[in-house]
């Protein structure tokens, strides 16, 4: 069995400071990526949720065109701390009439 002996310049000892629990980041992340959407007038008005799951962001909805689409993935990729972004955005179609 081997133990791990730090080097002497290392600080092993002691106590390092709590990091943030990987759901408080996973949910700062999510505020600051739907504050940045809410705040951009090319998808402000669009039906987009954001979802994040260790430190990717997954955006999901509908929106009304591919530049829309590629806009909310460059402000998710924009927010610091965001490791990957899934754009799962999906364009509108021609509304359907009923007869």
């Amino acid at each position: 069995m081997r133990m791990p002996w730090p080097y002497p310049d290392e600080d092993a000892f002691r106590p390092q400071p709590p990091r943030p629990a990987p759901d408080d980041e996973d949910a700062r992340l999510a505020a600051l990526v739907a504050q940045r959407l809410s705040s951009d007038w090319t998808t402000r008005r669009q039906q987009i949720v954001v979802t994040v799951q260790n430190q990717v962001v997954i955006l999901s909805g509908v929106v009304a065109g591919p530049d829309t689409r590629q806009v909310a993935g460059e402000l998710a990729w924009d927010v610091r701390g965001v490791v990957d972004v899934c754009n799962a955005l999906r364009l509108a179609g021609p509304r359907r009439t009923r007869r």
